[in-house]
């Protein structure tokens, strides 16, 4: 993820939150209305919920839209550790053998040839 889509995306989950915020306000005027002495006033009530209910899809469909985009973002993709420790690994493995190698041809020379 470049810094420009993380900028992007930042700013997508801060308008997300404004509109979290937005929610919470809708569901706060309701929750007055509902509790008013004179009674709720329906179409107040309709309109509001009707307004949260479509934002909490907007919400979900931005959230959900986001975290695709995060679990699609592999910033060890073209990372070639295991590449480079499989390397190492056989450079030891090699360096290992050529001491054995040494090892046996000393041992062999402390042998007289059957020439």
């Amino acid at each position: 993820m470049d810094p420009q889509t993380q900028n992007t995306s930042l700013q997508r989950l801060q308008n997300v939150e404004n509109r979290v915020v937005k929610v919470l306000e809708l569901a706060g005027g309701v929750m007055e209305e509902l509790a008013s002495p004179s009674g709720p006033k329906k179409e107040f009530v309709n309109s509001h919920c009707r307004e949260f209910m479509q934002s909490m899809k907007d919400i979900q469909v931005t959230l959900r839209e986001e975290i695709k985009s995060a679990c699609e973002y592999r910033p060890f993709e073209k990372c070639d550790y295991n590449a480079r420790i499989a390397n190492e690994i056989c450079f030891q493995k090699l360096e290992y053998v050529l001491t054995q190698l040494d090892d046996l041809k000393q041992t062999a020379d402390q042998y007289p040839s059957s020439d």
